[in-house]
């Protein structure tokens, strides 16, 4: 057979393998067919809610999901940045602007739309002490006010705070210096559900209590701002490394940037998967209904089946809205 036979046959099947392939997808074939996707996630279960409506939205257009990673954010955005997983669903922007740029920043990741927004984070206290008059986080700096917090004896303020490597303890700590107040508050860290269980059980028997929080989350279901608790202002706007931002919400400077949980996944992947990545760019979840979600966890429904009917009957109700998504997404892969 002549080079220019073999050249010209070569050219006919490629044409036909690409004309398959396309008619293929017309045909129903999905986009996500062979891809298995590899996800990260975070390790509060209370942040499956929102992975596993993503899960289902892959699934519908063909992907495979595998077993999801759990590991706390600093890890999660290394293992992204390395390619050994895709994404994630919990980036909180700009809280991990530095996890993100550890890992590589824009050359390996990229932060994709805004799945959640209007995340609150910040310090709160008992409802009795707000209304007695400590109504800033810099009124603790009087070692007499701090000892109001004291739960074990040392004179200084409990504050249930933020575990290492989730990002807010790098901010808490920062202002902890910036406002002065090492000498009155001690920032208890270690396994979060264990010191706010103490803290709410501090609350139930009348006791003054401080800590830090975030929304979406079940906490505020408990101990509800404005009835239980309230939020302290800061003493000023002061972040890590120097950075200027707005950390005001609703005529209150709480100390943090109001955040999105935004989906951050490997360039690799998205540039492979351009139908996971418009449907990671036009997903969204209404915060309410991940709080509300939150609260049926708190109130026993928290096994990964309560979970999974969680996200079966949030698709139900959100069913256009979720449709819309798989088409954008098949749209996106033609």
């Amino acid at each position: 057979m002549s080079l220019t036979r073999k050249l010209l046959l070569g050219s006919t099947i490629a044409a036909a393998m690409s004309f398959g392939s396309v008619s293929a997808f017309a045909d129903g074939h999905l986009p996500g067919e062979g891809v298995t996707v590899r996800p990260v996630e975070g390790t509060n279960l209370e942040e499956k809610f929102q992975h596993k409506i993503l899960y289902k939205a892959l699934q519908a257009l063909g992907y495979e999901v595998d077993e999801p990673q759990e590991v706390e954010y600093q890890t999660m955005h290394l293992a992204l940045g390395q390619g050994d997983g895709d994404f994630t669903a919990v980036h909180w922007d700009p809280l991990h602007t530095a996890f993100y740029e550890e890992s590589g920043g824009d050359a390996a990741l990229s932060k994709v739309g805004n799945l959640i927004s209007g995340a609150l984070q910040g310090y709160l206290v008992d409802k009795a002490s707000y209304d007695s008059g400590v109504k800033n986080l810099g009124d603790l700096k009087d070692p007499e006010v701090a000892k109001k917090f004291d739960a074990d004896g040392d004179g200084s303020a409990d504050l249930a705070g933020c575990p290492p490597g989730w990002g807010c303890e790098r901010v808490i700590e920062h202002q902890l210096d910036a406002f002065e107040l090492r000498d009155t508050i001690t920032h208890n860290q270690g396994a979060y559900a264990a010191i706010i269980a103490d803290t709410i059980a501090r609350n139930k028997q009348g006791k003054p209590v401080i800590y830090y929080t975030w929304t979406p989350y079940w906490v505020s279901g408990v101990l509800v701002p404005g009835e239980n608790v309230e939020w302290l202002a800061v003493p000023f706007s002061s972040l890590p490394d120097g950075r200027k931002a707005n950390t005001s919400f609703d005529g209150k400077d709480l100390g943090f940037e109001v955040n999105s949980l935004r989906v951050v996944a490997n360039n690799n992947f998205l540039k492979d998967n351009p139908a996971a990545a418009k449907l990671f760019e036009v997903a969204e979840i209404n915060i309410n209904d991940v709080s509300g979600q939150n609260n049926k966890m708190q109130a026993g429904e928290k096994d990964i089946a309560d979970i999974d009917r969680h996200v079966d009957e949030w698709i139900a109700a959100n069913q256009s809205a979720f449709d819309g998504w798989i088409e954008a997404a098949k749209a996106a892969a033609k």
